[in-house]
């Protein structure tokens, strides 16, 4: 493997990031109107809390990051078990790593970056719902590892996407079973 080198997300990367999530995540997991959205809320005070990581010109990772007030808490959310105020809490929309990429530490850098942002920010603490799905239950144990808490699990997150969206889980012969874990991690502003 190569040096990795991390960039804040930036429009060059959308194609390349979008052929990533689509195949680790499943098909029609993301499109290039909900990424653009998605950047656009990383920013805050001219902050981009959103990161990929590159293997030369290979984007091998990304972390997409809603900065505080830029995301609304929904039916998935609980912010009355968080302890922080709502407006004080980024989101940790996404974290991908290629799988030939995977045990080197790229998703935790990017999660350190996206956390040095936010603070840079105003956030206090940022938000993630955990696929519980995942290879190894690996993204809990992950974002545990990371200091993550669990708030509450929530079954059948995803399906309204299936139904909605033509998500295609990578895991579930049919619909979308699989549970998220809403967790928060912790942390003081910069």
């Amino acid at each position: 493997m190569k040096h990795i080198e991390y960039q804040e997300l930036l429009p060059e990367h959308f194609e390349r990031l979008l052929m990533l999530a689509n195949r680790v995540h499943g098909d029609n997991y993301m499109d290039e109107p909900t990424l653009q959205a998605y950047w656009q809320a990383g920013f805050s005070n001219k902050i981009n809390a959103s990161w990929v990581a590159l293997d030369g010109d290979k984007l091998v990772g990304f972390r997409l990051t809603l900065a505080a007030k830029n995301w609304q808490a929904d039916k998935w959310c609980s912010p009355q078990l968080w302890l922080l105020p709502e407006d004080q809490v980024c989101y940790f929309k996404c974290n991908t790593v290629d799988e030939d990429y995977r045990a080197y530490g790229i998703g935790s850098k990017m999660l350190q970056l996206s956390v040095e942002n936010a603070k840079k920010q105003g956030a206090r603490g940022g938000l993630a719902h955990i696929w519980m799905a995942s290879p190894g239950n690996s993204a809990y144990k992950y974002f545990s590892k990371c200091g993550g808490e669990l708030v509450k699990e929530h079954p059948g997150k995803w399906l309204e996407n299936v139904i909605n969206d033509g998500y295609d889980c990578p895991v579930c012969d049919t619909g979308c079973d699989c549970v998220a874990a809403e967790m928060l991690l912790r942390f003081e502003p910069a």
